[in-house]
């Protein structure tokens, strides 16, 4: 991580501690990202669909955990009608004990939590250092695994080094702050940190699914909650930015902790989501480094072959990312199957022309596909507060949270078509210098436009 990528996270830590508030009336830009302007015409949207009936979406959303009684998800959050909740049988034969809402892959059966994590480098380097380290690089046979050492051992030595500038200056820093600072020391770079021991499973073992409990929330639940809350918040109430879907359902699935997720823990949340009904998958999260990218890639061609839309964030490095991947990914160096339901998310802003990109987003004209608002984003955290937080982790639900609305309106249309009609009614910017080049589709989100093509589409397939 470099020093201004550090600086980034504390300020936007600082952010979101500065903008707390509970029950904060909805006025102004607290809502902007369903507006007309930068936003996504989403309101406009909604009028133009008022007199028309809609169903029920599902969304899971594989993220830190949610809070399900925040009162701005009330009544959005799935629940498995064939499960029984707290008598510990598995009454749907799903593979998972009452699971009601979801499933906590960072637990284990006696309710404990793993919420510190280390960074995938820091897994690597562990892995990797009994073998290489104190060994005579002239002994060495020079392969991808030795030099995939090298990277790693820099990169976290750099990365510790960068940290320990601050530690010396921890009680200056705002309390926020000081915790990202331990947090990295402690845990996300310490070679030292078992991370998965709690758990009780292999990490590299996919066939052992044996693992996790059904608490859902978890002892962090801020990220979840509010990217859940940007999906599905009660509409119209005044409390919070409201949820850009109304008619939809939230099933977590807890797999992502304080550090990088586990490839094991994603693949299985995303199949546990497609076989579980859930038509939308937000993936509000990302690393730099994936060793199981095959398993992962097998999950997604998995829902892709049910038709279940995945939604990934671009990421937050200010990186083109595809020079520089970031994962999961569509685009696998092995990968010889296009994934027709992949959708990678970049974070556009309020602010117009050369700041219509978010400063921190990753962009890619390859790897990244179309751009949704991402900043200054007003909505739910635990305890029935709210708080405003920036990242392509708020962007990616803006999407989901788009496509589960069409699909509630339009059923009939495929996951496949709204995406494609997501694309190409997206807002382009021509006369923002470069903002063409920075995605697949060079534009952001509109949902009022791919309404109305929608509607068409799907008139027009009904006289089939």
């Amino acid at each position: 991580m470099s020093m201004t990528n550090l600086k980034q996270g504390i300020a936007i830590f600082a952010i979101a501690i500065s903008a707390k508030a509970i029950a904060q009336p909805l006025e102004g830009t607290l809502n902007w990202y369903n507006q007309e302007g930068q936003g996504m015409f989403t309101e406009k949207a909604y009028k133009y669909l008022k007199k028309k009936e809609s169903k029920t979406v599902i969304v899971g959303v594989i993220d830190s955990g949610v809070d399900i009684e925040h009162k701005d998800l009330d009544g959005k959050i799935w629940v498995n009608s064939g499960e029984i909740a707290g008598n510990a049988i598995d009454d749907d034969n799903n593979g998972y004990i009452d699971d009601i809402h979801g499933w906590n892959f960072l637990g284990n059966a006696a309710g404990e939590h793993v919420n510190e994590a280390r960074l995938e480098k820091t897994r690597i380097l562990a892995a990797l250092a009994p073998k290489y380290d104190g060994i005579d690089p002239n002994s060495i046979e020079k392969d991808a695994e030795y030099e995939l050492y090298l990277k790693v051992k820099e990169e976290v030595s750099s990365g510790r080094a960068q940290f320990e500038q601050y530690m010396g200056m921890l009680d200056k820093l705002p309390e926020d702050a000081q915790n990202y600072i331990k947090s990295q020391m402690d845990y996300n770079l310490n070679v030292d940190f078992d991370d998965r021991s709690l758990i009780g499973d292999d990490p590299n073992d996919f066939s052992d699914i044996n693992y996790g409990n059904a608490d859902v929330e978890g002892p962090d639940a801020l990220h979840g909650t509010h990217v859940s809350g940007i999906i599905g918040a009660i509409r119209g109430n005044a409390l919070g930015g409201d949820g850009v879907a109304e008619n939809v359902k939230i099933m977590v699935l807890r797999a992502v902790p304080n550090g990088d997720e586990f490839d094991k823990d994603i693949a299985l949340a995303v199949r546990y989501a497609v076989d579980n009904g859930a038509e939308v998958i937000n993936m509000s999260f990302g690393k730099a480094y994936s060793p199981h990218q095959k398993e992962v890639y097998e999950a997604f061609k998995y829902a892709d072959s049910k038709g279940v839309l995945l939604i990934h964030a671009a990421g937050n490095d200010a990186k083109d990312i595809d020079v520089e991947p970031n994962y999961p990914t569509s685009m696998y160096s092995f990968q010889t199957e296009q994934l027709d339901h992949f959708v990678t998310i970049g974070a556009s802003t309020k602010n117009k022309g050369s700041e219509l990109v978010a400063s921190f987003s990753n962009y890619g004209a390859k790897g990244v596909d179309v751009f949704a608002p991402g900043f200054e984003i007003f909505n739910a955290v635990p305890q029935s507060e709210y708080m405003n937080l920036q990242g392509t982790s708020m962007a990616a639900p803006m999407v989901a949270g788009a496509a589960a609305m069409l699909k509630s309106y339009f059923p009939k249309l495929t996951m496949k078509e709204i995406k494609k009609i997501l694309y190409e009614t997206s807002i382009k910017y021509p006369k923002v210098e470069g903002f063409a080049e920075k995605s697949v589709t060079g534009g952001v989100i509109n949902i009022y436009k791919a309404a109305k093509v929608c509607k068409k589409l799907s008139k027009k397939l009904s006289k089939l």
